[in-house]
């Protein structure tokens, strides 16, 4: 094949693109038929946050593109059809019936407290009833469901009465009785409990807010994915809860991204789930690590005073759960100079790290690092070292800002994702439901774990959140060994991003539980060794 003939073939299969409707008519398009982006989502074969891209501004193509064009054709024609429909329905000043006289018992599709039309008692789509129309192809019936060849004053439904499923019943005699019901099994003693293994829903606690002096009604939450994911998951597994469990941690990943989407419906800002990364945010070798110093503490006390100690090592609670609750950039990083920081933006800076002179009693706040000069740190890190700096502690002096990537900041970006699953994992906790805590669990770490270059999670690319939320747990947790250290106890131990060892009585300090505001033991030893008083006395005695 020449090279004209190469260029020939491709202008013969060269097809236009489908049309779209402007962005701002997509999602109404989808809500005015009720249709969430989850739904729309599964019938496309895309995740939902790729379905709020499209309806924000970003095309489809291909394939992928026809079935959106054409969902969002369809939806437009529907809906022109409902508005048809009614504005073609009787009104009670067309009839000269009024609202008091209509049966209430007879609820048209417009939920308007009756039906559009009724069934004919007699007669058929040749009586001369203009409203009267024969269907092509047969439709519901407004007033049964079931398929109907006419439609009246716009409305599918049966002309006779007999062959409509809302029909009433002919009477029983009054001496009939229904027989009585059969008497409900027994549980089985030996089957698994589960709060939701009948797959019913599980009632909903109540939430408050406080308003002024009063408290509230919280807003809707919205559905319950987290119960719904379980109930479903035991249903087809049979109750079995292991079954269960694995199932449900094996589409964390998947999940734990619809519940974002869902708890991000009328936020304020739009997650940016793509943007431009700078080279110092990408990984260096396939199996290698990108730039950032996450600041990891792995730190030991060199010594303890003379004597035996008894050390607990206290787990922290959903470390990377509270972690989300952290200073999130926006949009797209940008990049600046200069030695101010900006608290309204946050992202990653080069800094030259001040010295630390308390590596005896407390961990260093960037982690253990050989290497002296700059590194690019993330928010987190340079906010816990301004702090430390500033009048308050008194730790350190102020780190050395070169250049930062950065956008307009929020703290509260992932709030509801977080409140979410907070609120499913107390629950579990209350309930003593070991499977929904542990598909909590899975979602939100993994969610902490694949927001990076991960083949795991393709709808969100946000490397910079990742190394945020890891650094915002490790700082949580120096937080939390210096407060322990201010109350007097010994701090042994600082490790990743839960695990804390001190030596004293740490419950005056920390309240135990399984909450997220909580610790809970891991472990218990001892270091050292009694004194010998003999031993120590003075040896010219």
């Amino acid at each position: 094949m020449t090279g004209f003939d190469a260029i020939d073939a491709l202008l013969a299969n060269a097809r236009q693109e489908v049309p779209l409707p402007p962005a701002g008519e997509r999602r109404p398009l989808r809500e005015g038929l009720n249709v969430s982006r989850a739904q729309l989502a599964e019938a496309l074969g895309v995740s939902p946050s790729t379905v709020a891209g499209w309806e924000t501004g970003r095309d489809p193509g291909g394939e992928v593109r026809e079935k959106y064009a054409y969902f969002l054709e369809g939806a437009r024609t529907k809906l022109a059809e409902r508005s048809r429909a009614a504005t073609a329905a009787p009104t009670a000043e067309d009839t000269g019936e009024s609202d008091a006289d209509a049966d209430p018992s007879e609820a048209g599709p417009a939920g308007r407290g009756r039906a559009p039309a009724t069934p004919r008692d007699a007669g058929g789509p040749d009586d001369g009833d203009d409203d009267v129309e024969a269907l092509s192809t047969p439709r519901p019936c407004v007033l049964c469901g079931a398929p109907a060849r006419h439609q009246v004053a716009g409305f599918p439904q049966h002309l006779d009465p007999a062959d409509c499923g809302t029909a009433p019943a002919p009477p029983q005699p009054a001496q009939e009785q229904a027989p009585a019901a059969p008497a409900a099994p027994k549980p089985d003693p030996v089957a698994p409990r589960h709060p939701r293994a009948s797959g019913r829903a599980q009632p909903k606690s109540v939430r408050l807010v406080p308003v002024g002096r009063r408290m509230r009604t919280a807003a809707n939450d919205g559905p319950d994915l987290v119960g719904e994911a379980v109930t479903a998951a035991l249903a087809k597994h049979g109750g079995d809860l292991e079954a269960a469990t694995a199932a449900l941690v094996k589409r964390a990943i998947p999940d734990a991204m619809a519940l974002l989407d869902e708890t991000r419906k009328g936020g304020r800002y739009d997650v940016v789930a793509h943007p431009w990364i700078p080279e110092i945010l990408r990984k260096q070798t396939t199996r290698g690590a990108d730039q950032i110093w996450e600041a990891r503490p792995k730190w030991a006390r060199p010594a303890l005073p003379p004597g035996a100690h008894e050390v607990t090592a206290l787990d922290v609670n959903g470390a990377y759960l509270s972690a989300l609750k952290t200073h999130l950039p926006i949009g797209q990083l940008e990049h600046s100079t200069g030695f101010e920081h900006d608290r309204r933006r946050a992202g990653v800076h080069l800094i030259t790290p001040p010295a630390w002179d308390h590596g005896e009693d407390l961990p260093n706040p960037i982690g253990n690092r050989d290497e002296p000069g700059p590194l690019w740190v993330t928010e987190p890190t340079l906010r816990l070292l301004l702090r430390l700096s500033g009048p308050k502690y008194g730790l350190c002096d102020p780190p050395e800002i070169h250049e930062s990537f950065t956008s307009g900041a929020t703290e509260n970006l992932l709030e509801k994702f977080r409140v979410a699953l907070k609120d499913a994992r107390d629950r579990a906790i209350a309930e003593g439901d070991e499977v929904t805590l542990e598909y909590v669990k899975a979602m939100y770490s993994k969610f902490v774990s694949t927001m990076g270059e991960s083949h795991y999670n393709r709808e969100l690319y946000r490397p910079d959140w990742m190394h945020i939320v890891r650094s915002q747990a490790f700082a949580n947790l120096w937080m939390k060994a210096y407060k322990a250290h201010e109350e007097g106890l010994l701090v042994v131990r600082a490790m990743g991003t839960d695990e804390l060892h001190l030596v004293g009585d740490w419950r005056r300090v920390f309240p135990e539980g399984r909450g997220v505001s909580e610790v809970k033991i891991k472990d218990v030893y001892t270091v050292g060794e009694d004194v010998d008083p003999a031993a120590a006395g003075d040896p010219e005695s």
